[in-house]
């Protein structure tokens, strides 16, 4: 029945024509049922009726009271659109873990975090960061969805099929504006050949949006880190905790410290252990500040000695040895380097808003950060909002910063110098009750309420900062 439904048929006993004369009333697409069908339904269905009044129907002695079933929903407002880039851009999305064990989700992960590194390195190639693509992780979700939400114009997703020393790779490549498949690849190798196999997906991407480059270009463009899966393996489960919770930096660092052992020149692991290092004194998590300083310092520079043109490595460095002290500036034109490396860099560009930070540039630093957030629009990478805040803060626009800050906290309440920079805040505009609230919240995170603020290198921007700290503990002096 084209304008009926199931809801009228069978509700009478004796009134098997009823639904048939419904039928007839209701207009095309429409469904009309009688009060008696409706009554049935009660509460049972998330319908809702418009009354037509009584209706005399052929053959049916008695007039009918009759209800139009409300078919139409409310239509979901689409999100607005990011514009894109001058230059194509892609978005690579979490691959399908097919290797029947949950554990095994870290691989997949890595593997597309290998990949995203390969294409990050094209310079013409404009690349989402893991970041935000991974918000899409374990979720059905289209790749027009993913076009207007990023800002891209390809999308690229597959699965990973790990079993014994056998890795089988698939990868489809995605218009996202009309959903097309422009490509579907698929690659079997041993886990020996595991780079290899994330070359050949890099030049295949490459090939199909941009058929004048050689795909010898992008192999080139490739730098292997390391030729030791164990280390290899072990720095994946480390990164994977380091983002996922502050609280597990001393447990990723500790598998940092393995795959180092393993491989002692593995440049990302190297720089990741100066990053847990710099970390754990940011944090307040530290049971030796000096010791950690030190390991910090000494991974930091081994990374630099086996970075060459690797630019997470160069940035991840250059952030860990600025904060133990380094020359600010050669730090920052070692994440200058980084960024014209890989200008798709999301990391690099917020660890070169954090260096600016740092060096007493907040116009700056808020500019390169804003950088970062393009890239990787749905997630944060790094301490953003914070250094925003704290950009807001050092150029007394209070009321800019305090938004930012409480942003800030609710992505990640355990980082101990959000609370301090929001109390100091808040004790500058001379909301004193609101500053000593922070403060009690800030000591129930660490009993360290005054800092190190030795990163900063403005004198200035220091004492705004300590001062306003002093004022909320109640300090006079």
């Amino acid at each position: 029945m084209s304008a009926m439904s199931w809801l009228t048929a069978g509700t009478f006993g004796d009134g098997v024509n009823i639904p048939a004369r419904l039928e007839a009333l209701a207009e095309p697409g429409a469904i009309c049922v009688s009060a008696a069908a409706r009554d049935h339904v009660g509460n049972k269905l998330p319908l809702a009726f418009d009354d037509l009044g009584d209706q005399q129907v052929k053959n049916i002695p008695v007039a009918i009271r009759v209800y139009r079933v409300q078919t139409a929903t409310p239509t979901a407002q689409p999100t607005a659109a990011l514009p894109l880039p001058y230059k194509p851009s892609i978005a690579v999305l979490p691959f399908q873990n097919m290797s029947g064990d949950p554990e095994q989700e870290y691989f997949a992960d890595g593997m597309v975090e290998e990949i995203i590194t390969v294409l990050s390195r094209i310079r013409w190639l404009f690349v989402i960061a893991r970041n935000s693509s991974f918000t899409y992780k374990g979720k059905a979700i289209d790749a027009k969805q993913v076009g207007r939400e990023l800002g891209v114009r390809y999308v690229l997703e597959g699965s990973v099929r790990k079993g014994g020393n056998r890795v089988r790779i698939t990868a489809q490549l995605i218009e996202a504006a009309t959903g097309a498949h422009l490509s579907a690849d698929r690659f079997d190798g041993s886990l020996e050949d595991v780079f290899d196999l994330q070359d050949k997906v890099a030049s295949s991407v490459a090939g199909v949006i941009e058929p004048a480059l050689q795909a010898a270009e992008t192999i080139r463009s490739v730098y292997r880190p390391t030729a030791d899966l164990t280390a290899y393996d072990l720095y994946l489960r480390a990164y994977a905790m380091a983002l996922s919770s502050a609280l597990r930096i001393p447990e990723a660092l500790r598998l940092i410290e393995q795959a180092i052992e393993t491989d002692p020149r593995y440049g990302p692991a190297l720089a990741w252990g100066a990053l847990c290092c710099f970390r754990l004194l940011v944090d307040d998590q530290s049971e030796d500040r000096e010791a950690d300083r030190l390991k910090g310092a000494d991974f930091a520079r081994r990374a630099l000695e086996v970075a060459g043109e690797d630019p997470g490595i160069l940035a991840n460095a250059a952030v860990a040895l600025a904060y133990f002290g380094e020359d600010i500036g050669a730090m920052m034109a070692l994440v200058d380097r980084a960024l014209v490396l890989n200008p798709n860099h999301a990391r690099g560009w917020q660890i070169s808003g954090l260096l600016r930070l740092w060096a007493g540039q907040p116009d700056i630093a808020i500019e390169h950060v804003n950088a970062a957030l393009r890239l990787s629009p749905r997630a944060r990478v790094g301490t953003s909002l914070t250094t925003i805040g704290a950009a807001h803060f050092f150029s007394r626009r209070f009321d800019e910063a305090v938004p930012k800050l409480l942003l800030a906290i609710q992505d990640d309440p355990s980082f101990p110098q959000l609370y301090r920079y929001l109390a100091a805040c808040y004790a500058h505009m001379g909301r004193l009750d609101d500053a000593r609230k922070v403060v009690t919240r800030l000591r129930a995170i660490t009993p360290d309420a005054i800092p190190d603020a030795s990163a900063l290198r403005n004198p200035e921007h220091r004492e705004l900062f300590l001062s306003g700290l002093r004022l909320a503990m109640g300090e006079t002096t």
